[in-house]
């Protein structure tokens, strides 16, 4: 079974520049890769590594790892365009968003995550630091930290790659970890969990799961979210971001504490979870207009994969 694992960097404001260039640089230069792919026609690994190999390393000062894996990302991101297109979740063929998709070439952000292996990136676990490559050279002793379950399973699980991000000023590490598959056994009975509007979980024991805390949460969130869209400024854009962020982190934090108590429930009684389906419900139900808002602000798919 495959955990993510995130660590904090906490970089001096020499190191924050390094990695700050590093990023930028990588990204620009996967823009750059993925305009020749889609100028050229060019979707395959090879072919696009030989027609940017040498411009990558030449005109962005990536070294050749780096120049790969940023060949990699950009194949990586169109084969999920074609993923999405085949999928319809960018529409019919007619829509804009759909032909808007085709036409244009993938731009990757400057501060999209950039992916490194174990010979640009190593892990000094005693020390708590990383060694990282950036375009200025070799940065050693960059310090981060986490939650000690989390540095325990990197030290003992971790495997591949490791992904850079920056958020919000904010320097991250995101591992894979392999952690190995627990043992399977017969449940002796089952514990039903149907998801909802007024209450985000219901089990069949009885038990519901929002509070009338939670629905003010999400009625405020609404009601500030349509006063900034009103204003159509740039500052309002950006406090925009800034809250989907902090909404995203607080819904994610609700659905694991819910998921996290059904799951001890079941382990404690020996008994499985079986979780409602909800696929293409927004297509099946017609909600009333209070309920519209409510619905798709909060990641009901997210709550059922912490409960598979």
């Amino acid at each position: 079974m495959k955990l993510v694992v995130q660590v904090k960097l906490l970089p001096a404001p020499v190191q924050a520049s390094a990695l700050e260039a590093t990023l930028r640089a990588c990204n620009r230069a996967a823009t750059h890769a993925s305009a020749v792919a889609f100028n050229r026609g060019v979707r395959d690994r090879n072919g696009l590594q030989k027609e940017v190999y040498a411009d990558l390393k030449t005109a962005f000062g990536l070294s050749a790892q780096p120049a790969v894996w940023a060949v990699k990302k950009v194949v990586d991101a169109y084969a999920t365009l074609r993923a999405n297109l085949h999928a319809g979740n960018l529409g019919p063929s007619t829509s804009r968003r759909y032909r808007k998709a085709l036409s244009t070439p993938i731009v990757f952000r400057p501060e999209a995550a950039q992916p490194f292996d174990d010979r640009c990136l190593s892990w000094q676990h005693d020390a708590r630091t990383v060694s990282i490559w950036t375009v200025d050279g070799r940065m050693k002793g960059i310090r981060y930290t986490g939650h000690p379950d989390q540095l325990k399973a990197l030290v003992q699980y971790r495997r591949g790659e490791s992904d850079l991000i920056q958020r919000g000023g904010k320097w991250f590490l995101i591992a894979t970890c392999e952690i190995p598959d627990a043992e399977m056994f017969e449940p002796v009975d089952w514990i039903g969990v149907d998801r909802g509007i007024a209450n985000l979980a219901t089990t069949s024991d009885g038990t519901n799961y929002q509070g009338r805390g939670l629905s003010r949460y999400r009625r405020w969130q609404a009601r500030e979210r349509a006063e900034l869209q009103k204003k159509k400024t740039r500052s309002a854009r950006r406090r925009l971001s800034r809250r989907k962020c902090k909404e995203q982190r607080h819904a994610t934090h609700v659905n694991h504490v819910i998921s996290k108590e059904i799951v001890s429930v079941a382990q404690r009684t020996g008994r499985g979870i079986a979780v409602e389906k909800l696929d293409g419900i927004r297509e099946r139900v017609r909600l009333r207009r209070d309920q519209r808002g409510t619905l798709s602000s909060w990641p009901f798919r997210q709550l059922g994969q912490h409960l598979a």
